[in-house]
């Protein structure tokens, strides 16, 4: 199959066709390649076509990267072609000894995808061996009394070859008293035996030479010769004579050095110095594990035995008596195998990372198992340690995969070590382990993690641009840009345009700035959805809400509603009846503040009064009654500075002054606004009169309106038109409903007619509501509050709601 030597038997395949349907049919059957091969042949011969016999296109080859898996270096895969080649000396004698079936077994890799393939090279003898004798020259001592057909055993030659090209036969130069038997031992081995022909006459002769040739059968045979001088002695008519002609014995390869093997015996029917036997090896330079006691005849062991190395010995002894006669036997010793060899455990193809992703069944490493021993003491079984997400599954004879047999996390365990145990079935059993550490690569498979479900953060008002109001964080437990989080606002409560100029993140550690001034009375909070994403591919994210609450501050101080501020910034002047019980509401403080919780809760108070104890000032309510009855030593003009201040710390304030007149009609309180101090300049004095004049004209034309106004509403319908002109209807007692304040500072919602600049007009507070029992109406009594005049003719009303 290539280079003339290394065929794989091309004359003995199908057709082609057949092949194809062969392997697509049966797989099974081509699960090992085959090749043969003679021994010796050059580095770089070739072998086969690896490639093109597993199925490899030449595209295929750089991608797959197919090799050889040995433990020597016998062949190499040629990248360019995928041709097995010869790397190294391939000597069958050194590589399988006397075996007659000689082959090497190894493993073919090719990689994405990993698997392998079983490859199996038979090494075919050449006749590279000359049959060589242990020496060039024999002697033999025969009397003359010996007797035709008496055989002499000579030593024999030493083929390394087998089969046909190993010793076949020997041959003896010609001779009238000499021929040649070939015998053969119990392991197969010739050796040669002469027989006397003829009796011998040491008289007439005393020696002979005779040329003995060993050879074989090879193409070309090979031959070797060594010479035999045979000596003619006085007779000794008996030869020593063994026991047994083949002695068996079987020893442990553990024997300890100095045990008896066995002890042969041998007898000598003759007397004197011819009965006289000697012991000894026949081949004593061969005989290295054992020793002989020339006198007895006992063997015992001189060296460690081992069974892996040799585990038959063939030993020829021979006996010789005084007379120089010789008796030959052969001692055949088994040695039997111990379990002294514990398995080894080798791995191939281990991967540098095993991603995490990995499938279940994914081929992570090649092993073979070995064991020295033999029979049921090198039967290994394999099995892994601990509890690790992999399992070995049995590939061939000594060959086992490791797959994955669970899935992966390489957050839960980023490496593994693996210990493979081998166990022979000797008694008692050996093993031996071998462990390797599996690193488990990343791959993007967590998303990142916020610390918290959902953020609160609260931020008081009249915040400073730019500083950081939060912070959120996200774990990613993910390795390199796996795990490498970046953070973004991703949707929000705010208008798209405006959210950038509220707030901004930091993509790196997630804190929150504030770009802007927050105002509690322009946005009291606001949410936020804020993103935490890795830089996998692809890239995986998570969100979390932020929500800001912006508290409030005390900045805005309490506005004074009711009633109206004159030019001056005092209250205009309310009419108090003379007649006023105690506890008449004279008028009502009404302020607002635009802060909320403490710092929009309000309270009034007293600052001065020009008769301290004649009037009081709801604290909460703002509402200003008559402490006690009119006397007539009170002076018919009041007034009061009031204070309305909030919660807040530092608390803010704001000021008003009532004025408050006595009087039962509004021509009353005429005279007391002539009592004013006259200008000493006569156009002051001029245009106050005038002022008066107005106002007069404008009372007489705002009580004809509201003549008009009282009888077009007594023909509608509806009641509640009608009901704030009559008196008792909007003073009310009874239970009180507590008012409540929630962020506003007003309990309940007024109608007030403002009076504008220029134009003659009435205040009117009145309830635009319904009110629950209780609830003080300011405009419950027209006589409770005099209004200034203007100085226009022309009256308009304008209802103001105060929430």
């Amino acid at each position: 199959m290539g280079s003339g030597a290394g065929k794989v038997g091309r004359a003995e395949r199908l057709p082609m066709l057949f092949l194809f349907l062969l392997l697509l049919f049966c797989p099974a059957l081509c699960e090992q390649i085959r090749y043969r091969i003679p021994e010796e042949m050059p580095k770089g011969s070739v072998v086969g076509n690896l490639a093109t016999d597993l199925g490899f296109s030449v595209q295929e080859l750089p991608t797959r990267k197919l090799r050889v898996s040995s433990e020597k270096p016998y062949f190499t895969v040629s990248a360019e072609r995928g041709e097995l080649l010869v790397s190294s000396r391939l000597d069958r004698e050194e590589i399988c000894g006397k075996n007659p079936a000689c082959a090497l077994e190894f493993e073919a890799v090719a990689e994405n995808p990993l698997n392998f393939y079983h490859v199996n090279v038979e090494i075919e003898d050449i006749n590279d061996h000359t049959p060589t004798f242990t020496q060039n020259s024999f002697e033999l001592q025969i009397s003359e009394s010996a007797q035709p057909g008496t055989r002499f055993i000579l030593g024999s030659a030493h083929d390394a070859d087998i089969g046909s090209n190993t010793l076949q036969n020997y041959q003896l130069s010609p001779s009238d008293h000499f021929s040649l038997i070939n015998k053969e031992k119990s392991d197969g081995s010739k050796y040669p035996e002469v027989v006397l022909k003829t009796p011998l006459d040491r008289e007439k002769q005393k020696s002979y030479h005779l040329t003995l040739t060993a050879l074989d059968f090879g193409a070309p045979p090979l031959s070797s010769t060594a010479q035999i001088h045979v000596l003619v002695t006085d007779a000794n008519d008996n030869a020593p004579v063994f026991s047994q002609d083949v002695y068996r014995v079987s020893l442990s390869e553990n024997v300890y050095p100095g045990t008896t093997v066995l002890q042969v015996t041998a007898t000598d029917q003759d007397e004197g110095i011819n009965a006289e036997i000697t012991f000894s090896f026949s081949e004593a330079s061969q005989i290295t594990q054992f020793d002989l006691n020339s006198n007895t005849g006992e063997i015992i062991v001189l060296n460690t035995l081992d069974f892996e190395e040799v585990n038959e010995y063939s030993i020829v002894l021979e006996a010789r008596d005084g007379g120089g006669m010789i008796a030959q036997c052969t001692v055949e010793v088994e040695v039997i195998d111990e379990n002294d060899n514990a398995p080894e455990v080798i791995f191939q193809s281990l991967p540098n990372l095993i991603m995490e992703d990995a499938e279940l069944g994914t081929h992570i490493a090649l092993l073979k198992v070995r064991d020295k021993d033999s029979r049921h003491n090198g039967e290994v079984t394999c099995k892994l340690e601990d509890d690790v997400p992999f399992k070995i599954l049995t590939s061939s004879r000594n060959t086992y995969k490791l797959v994955t047999d669970a899935f992966l996390d390489r957050e839960q365990n980023p490496e593994y070590n693996i210990t493979i145990t081998a166990t022979d079935r000797g008694k008692p059993p050996l093993s031996s382990s071998s462990s390797i550490t599996l690193h488990i690569g990343d791959v993007n498979d967590n998303a990142p993690v916020f610390s918290q479900s959902s953020y609160i953060v609260y931020v008081a008002e009249n915040n400073p641009p730019g500083a950081s109001i939060s912070q959120v964080s996200a774990s990613d437990p993910d390795l390199g840009p796996n795990g490498q989080v970046s953070y973004s606002i991703v949707a929000s409560d705010l208008e798209q345009r405006e959210l950038s100029s509220y707030v901004s993140i930091s993509t790196e550690s997630g804190v929150v700035f504030a770009q802007r001034a927050f105002d509690h009375e322009q946005l009291r909070s606001f949410k936020l959805t804020l993103q935490a994403r890795d830089q996998g591919s692809p890239a995986l994210s998570a969100n979390v809400s932020l929500r800001v609450l912006v508290g409030d501050r005390n900045d805005n101080a309490p506005r004074v509603l009711y009633p109206a501020l004159g030019p001056d910034g005092s209250a205009l002047f309310d009419m108090v009846p003379r007649a006023a019980e105690p506890g008449y509401l004279v008028t009502k403080v009404v302020a607002v503040d635009a802060d909320s919780g403490h710092n929009a809760w309000l309270s009034y108070h007293v600052l001065q009064a020009s008769e301290p104890g004649l009037f009081s000032l709801g604290l909460r309510t703002g509402e200003v009654r008559t402490e006690r009855a009119l006397s007539d030593r009170d002076a018919a003009r009041q007034r009061l500075l009031v204070a309305v201040r909030d919660g807040g710390q530092p608390p803010l304030s704001a000021t008003v002054t009532l004025h408050l007149v006595f009087a039962d009609s509004l021509q009353e309180v005429l005279p007391d606004i002539t009592d004013r101090p006259v200008p000493s300049d006569p156009q002051a004095e001029l245009q106050f009169y005038l002022v008066v004049a107005l106002a007069l004209i404008s009372v007489l034309f705002l009580l004809a309106m509201i003549l008009a106004i009282a009888l077009r509403l007594r023909r509608s319908s509806s009641p509640a038109a009608w009901s704030c002109f009559q008196p008792g209807l909007c003073v009310k007692s009874g239970p009180v409903v507590p008012p409540n304040y929630s962020e506003r500072t007003l309990p309940y919602s007024y109608n007030l007619c403002v009076a504008h600049k220029g134009k003659t007009e009435f205040n009117f507070l009145k309830c635009s509501e319904q009110l629950s029992s209780g609830q003080d109406i300011l405009c419950g009594d027209s006589s409770a509050a005099l209004f200034p005049l203007c100085n226009s003719s022309e009256l308009t009303s304008h209802q103001v709601s105060f929430l």
